[in-house]
C-alpha cells in the first residue's frame, strides 16, 4: 500500500523515512515532490558496453538552465537525500515534467528497504526541452512492506548504490559477474 501525506508525516517523525531537505510544501497527497540537483552525467561513446565502465562527461546544469537533445541519455540527481529502513521508496516522474516530454525512469523507478542516498534519475526527452537546477522532477512513493525486514540495502555486502553522493551514480552493471 502507498502512504498517505499524514501517514508520511508520521513516518518522519517516528524516524523511518528521512528526507533532507524536507519541505512540507513539496509533499503531496501520498508523495513527496523532488528536485534536480545540478549535476548531470552523460556518456561520452554512443555504444556503450554493459561488460566495461563507460566514459562519461559531467555537465553542470548553469543558472540559465541547461537545454536537453532528444537522442541523448542524461543521468540526473536528486537534491534530496532519502533513508527508508522500513518501506520501499518508489520513484516516478511527475506529469507537469512528463507533459513537457521528459520521461524519468521508465524501468527502474523502485528502490529498496534500506536505501540511504540521493536519487540518480535516468532521464530523456522527446524533443529539446530547457531544464533548470532545483525544478521539481518527480515524486517519491512510500510503500509499506508484508513481512519483517531483516536487511537493509545499504548494509549489504553486494550493495553497489549505497555510497552517499551528491553527483549521479552511472550503471554499475560491469561488477556483475556474466
Amino acid at each position: 500500500m502507498i502512504l498517505t501525506k499524514n501517514r508520511i508525516l508520521e513516518e518522519i517523525e517516528n524516524k523511518n523515512i528521512l528526507i533532507e531537505p524536507f519541505r512540507e510544501e513539496c509533499l503531496g497527497l501520498n508523495s513527496y515532490d523532488i528536485h534536480l540537483s545540478r549535476h548531470l552525467l552523460t556518456f561520452n561513446e554512443r555504444v556503450l558496453d554493459a561488460k566495461t565502465k563507460n566514459p562519461m562527461e559531467e555537465v553542470i546544469i548553469q543558472k540559465g538552465g541547461l537545454v536537453l537533445t532528444p537522442g541523448i541519455f542524461y543521468l540526473g540527481v536528486s537534491e534530496e537525500y532519502t533513508e527508508t529502513p522500513k518501506h520501499v521508496p518508489f520513484l516516478e516522474g511527475i506529469t507537469s515534467a512528463s507533459r513537457l516530454g521528459i520521461i524519468i525512469n521508465p524501468s527502474s523507478g523502485k528502490g529498496s528497504i534500506g536505501h540511504c542516498n540521493t536519487w540518480t534519475i535516468e532521464i530523456s526527452v522527446i524533443q529539446p526541452v530547457r531544464i533548470y537546477h532545483g525544478m521539481p522532477i518527480a515524486q517519491l512513493l512510500f510503500l509499506n512492506v508484508d513481512g519483517s525486514v531483516d536487511e537493509s540495502y545499504s548494509k549489504l555486502k553486494t550493495a553497489k548504490y549505497s555510497s552517499r553522493s551528491i553527483k549521479p551514480t552511472e550503471s554499475m552493471m560491469w561488477k556483475n559477474e556474466f
